[in-house]
């Protein structure tokens, strides 16, 4: 009976295959091919490793998730000038390669889940300098919870990721350019639907396009929020008294003029 640091008995081919976490199978094709051949036989004629062959067998494992074919294992385990510590030593020194480079890919995917757990790469006192201090970050986490298994947010959080300060420093101002001329239209008595009006909201629907691909079917859903969420009127009232409902309807206007039925627009 062989006798390894492994098993001190000999194994039956399934007690085997269900410790190593193998198939039956599978050590029945690497008995085939001489790669690891159970030498010992039980009382009723069932095949037997032994603890040295156990052993191999447990060789043979590191080097297959090494990516050696079962050939080379064999040419491997078999070479007369290799003893068993060099063996050891080769297999260890594989794995310290193999973990360094599972390391760094576990690395590269924790940027990227940084990268799209916000999208936004800032600090929260860079967030208050560009924004503002009525910035409200759970915004962002709220619009994730409902678009999240969209393309749009794959988009924004792509692109997003992408913008240094300098860049949010730039889009907070478009912005703020933006709103100060939606309140001075309001105030003027711009009527939705006029060339004006039409061009602000392509503005406004080209500036959401720095985050997503935004079409004029998802503008009008996004305007038709504007009435739904009380959160847009208290945003947009304190610029001018009725922004709110007349971005609506100037959204509304700008879609129908490119084929959109705002009332039966979809996010598409």
């Amino acid at each position: 009976m062989g006798k390894t640091g492994l098993v001190t008995e000999d194994l039956t081919v399934g007690r085997t295959a269900e410790l190593v976490g193998v198939s039956v199978r599978t050590l029945h094709h690497w008995d085939a091919i001489g790669l690891v051949r159970p030498s010992g036989r039980s009382w009723s004629g069932y095949r037997l490793y032994s603890g040295d062959e156990f052993a191999r067998i447990h060789q043979v494992l590191v080097y297959r998730e090494l990516g050696f074919p079962l050939a080379a294992i064999g040419k491997l385990l078999d070479d007369p000038e290799v003893n068993a510590r060099r063996h050891l030593r080769r297999q260890r020194s594989e794995l310290v390669d193999r973990i360094a480079h599972l390391q760094t890919m576990v690395s590269s995917v924790d940027r990227m889940l940084e990268a799209t757990t916000s999208g936004i790469q800032l600090t929260p006192a860079e967030q208050v300098e560009i924004f503002g201090t009525d910035w409200r970050p759970e915004l962002v986490d709220e619009a994730e919870d409902r678009w999240s298994d969209t393309p749009q947010w794959a988009q924004y959080s792509e692109r997003a990721a992408a913008l240094t300060p300098e860049d949010w420093k730039e889009v907070a101002a478009t912005t703020k350019a933006l709103e100060s001329d939606l309140a001075d239209a309001v105030r003027a008595g711009v009527a939705p639907g006029s060339p004006e009006a039409n061009a602000l909201a392509e503005r406004h629907r080209t500036l959401l396009s720095t985050y997503f691909d935004c079409t004029h079917s998802m503008h009008a859903c996004i305007g038709r929020g504007f009435v739904e969420d009380p959160r847009y009127a208290e945003y947009y009232e304190p610029m001018a008294v009725g922004l709110t409902t007349w971005f609506r309807d100037t959204i509304y206007a700008n879609a129908q003029a490119h084929g959109i039925d705002p009332a039966s627009a979809t996010w598409q």
